[in-house]
């Protein structure tokens, strides 16, 4: 039996979500949709974000891996997995809201960042370590990590590129989340689908060259 765990694994690329309105949020993923990506973990910066994750379940079902991110509030767990999220993501570990995202029965997973707060994750029962912000140790740091806790699954955010997909990997990535490199801010608040429909068929194609496609 397929898990939600398998394709996030299979899928990938998991494309983080910080709109500026619900429609935009909408529009944003079919183009990621149409250039490859179907990892979408709607943040909660997202305006109006349980009926956005609701919308896009409706609109395609099984065909993307659908979550919610920046849960900082155990009311904002219960209200994304009723809205028909698949994972919750919270950018810390707080033992009260990743308790809440547990009861769920969700994949969760919670940001960390040093070997403590890993520890910390673990002893709480998350399914996924989050790297963030991975920018700021990079693979090498990912890599490093993996030494002393070399079962722990672990998916960095931030830092992620095309051009650096498979040194994440090669670090022990189950998967990378991305957001603005992805997502452009920019193009979001311009309407520019054609920008982020490109650039989600380059991180599709750098994940297919990885050979976990």
């Amino acid at each position: 039996m397929t898990t939600t765990l398998d394709e996030l694994a299979r899928t990938g690329v998991i494309a983080v979500l910080r709109a500026p309105s619900a429609q935009s949020a909408l529009e944003a993923v079919e183009a990621l949709v149409a250039g490859g990506v179907t990892g979408v973990e709607v943040t909660y910066s997202t305006p109006g974000a349980p009926a956005v994750i609701a919308e896009l379940g409706r609109r395609h079902g099984d065909a993307i891996v659908l979550g919610a991110g920046t849960i900082t509030t155990p009311q904002q767990a219960e209200q994304a997995a009723a809205a028909g999220a698949r994972f919750l993501v919270s950018p810390g570990t707080s033992p009260g809201v990743v308790a809440a995202m547990k009861a769920t029965g969700l994949v969760t997973m919670s940001g960390v960042l040093t070997p403590s707060e890993v520890m910390t994750a673990v002893e709480l029962g998350v399914d996924v370590c989050k790297l963030f912000p991975a920018s700021l140790g990079g693979p090498a740091f990912l890599k490093a990590l993996r030494g002393p806790f070399p079962d722990v699954v672990m998916m960095p955010t931030g830092g992620v590129s095309p051009d650096n997909v498979s040194e994440w990997v090669a670090a022990g990535a189950l998967a990378v989340g991305a957001g603005s490199d992805l997502v452009p801010p920019a193009a979001l608040a311009s309407g520019d689908l054609a920008v982020v429909r490109e650039r989600a068929a380059a991180f599709a194609a750098a994940w297919r060259e990885v050979g976990r496609g």
